[in-house]
Order: C-alpha cells, then sequence, then structure tokens
C-alpha cells in the first residue's frame, strides 16, 4: 500500500484552504502546507511567535536567521508582512481572527477531541506551545497526522489516552491514508487513497467509520 508522502498531505490540505483565509500552520507536519498553497489564492499565514503574511520555506542558502516561524524554522516574507509582540499574537489567536489552524496531532477522538502535546511518558518533554489557543480560538481546526504510529496503532480513537489540548475541537484530519471529517454522529471518510478500501481503513481506525453518502 502506497502510503501518501508528506508534501502529498500536505498539499491536499492545501487544497481547502479559500482565497482571503487567515491561518496559522502548526509545528511539524503543517509547516510544509505553506510550500503547496495554490498561488492564485491570497492565504495570510500567522504565526504566533509574531508574524502575519507568511510565506513558503526559503530556497537552500537564501535563509535568514532571524526570520522563522514558531518551530524555529526559517520563513520568507511576502508583500504586506507584519511583524509584532508575541502577546498581540496570541491575542488574535484567542480572539477568534484565525480562520483555520492546521495541527499535528498523537490522537484525534470520534468526537473531535484533540491530544497534541504530551504522549504522558514520564520522560516525554512536553511542548504545547499555542496549541491550546489555537484549538479554541480558531473557526476551523485541521488535524494533519500519519493515520498510524510507528508501532502501527491507530491515532484515530474512540477516547483520547493521552492528555488533551481541546475538546470537541477538531473539524478534519487529514492522514497518509484519508480525510476524515468529524461530525456531530462522529467520524465520516470523504476520501482515501487508491488501492485501500473503505473497510480496510475501518480496519485500521480504532474508532467507529462511515462513509460519505453511506451508511447515515
Amino acid at each position: 500500500m502506497n502510503r501518501l508522502t508528506r508534501d502529498q498531505m500536505a498539499a491536499r490540505v492545501a487544497r481547502d484552504i479559500p482565497d482571503g483565509a487567515y491561518v496559522n500552520l502548526g509545528i511539524g507536519l503543517p509547516t510544509l502546507v505553506a510550500n503547496h498553497l495554490p498561488p492564485d489564492r491570497e492565504i495570510v499565514l500567522h504565526s504566533e511567535n509574531g508574524i502575519l503574511g507568511m510565506g513558503p520555506a526559503p530556497a537552500k542558502g537564501d535563509e535568514d536567521e532571524d526570520l522563522i516561524n514558531a518551530g524555529k524554522q526559517p520563513v520568507t516574507q511576502l508583500p504586506g508582512c507584519a511583524f509584532f509582540h508575541h502577546a498581540d499574537s496570541f491575542a488574535m489567536m484567542r480572539g477568534g481572527h484565525l480562520d483555520f489552524c492546521v495541527l499535528g496531532a498523537f490522537q484525534v477522538s470520534a468526537r473531535g477531541d484533540l491530544a497534541n502535546w504530551h504522549t504522558g511518558a514520564p520522560d516525554a518533554i512536553p511542548a504545547v506551545g499555542g496549541a491550546m489557543d489555537l484549538a479554541i480560538g480558531a473557526k476551523q481546526v485541521f488535524v494533519m497526522m500519519e493515520h498510524q504510529t510507528k508501532s502501527g496503532e491507530s491515532k484515530l480513537v474512540e477516547r483520547c489516552s493521552y492528555p488533551l489540548t481541546g475538546i470537541g475541537c477538531v473539524s478534519r484530519v487529514y492522514t497518509d491514508l484519508a480525510v476524515i471529517d468529524v461530525t456531530p454522529d462522529g467520524l465520516v471518510a470523504v476520501e482515501w487513497i487508491d488501492g485501500l478500501s473503505f473497510d480496510e481503513l475501518a480496519r485500521l481506525t480504532a474508532a467507529p467509520l462511515r462513509r460519505a453518502g453511506r451508511d447515515a
């Protein structure tokens, strides 16, 4: 089974971000979305360390060490880019001024609970960052993650076993196998990769899964 690459996942997320949207891209996988945004759409990227109007990653050799996102990765700036104190940036997040955020996750539950800051392991380093603020502040929360852990366990679960970042906040999940909506009636698969049957996708998902337009 050929799973989507990380760049293919990012491109799929980018397709769903509309023209005129204000968007925060979380640390890790979601930062790749910046490199795949359609050029014919004006999409304003926000970073919690105080940037509005980021562009894609710079070409190798063109990095500016003073121009970074919240994950300390080099970024570029687009015309009209603004810089401000991180307290103002968090006020934008908490005030409901972002249309979308794209976050990574350890787990997403059937009702849209998000766990992405700590696995609960005693030797793990918790790193919540701005995720809690984004999870409750953005108008829509997209999650971008692998469908399974390295040991083969589903990251989509009936109930999160890790400490929660937000409750009922996730609206759509993008994995290397499928695009899945979180609805009041549970998880609904919108699409899945070629060569994978819905039944197999459901078997790999540790929460009840329906397909769009079916099993309603």
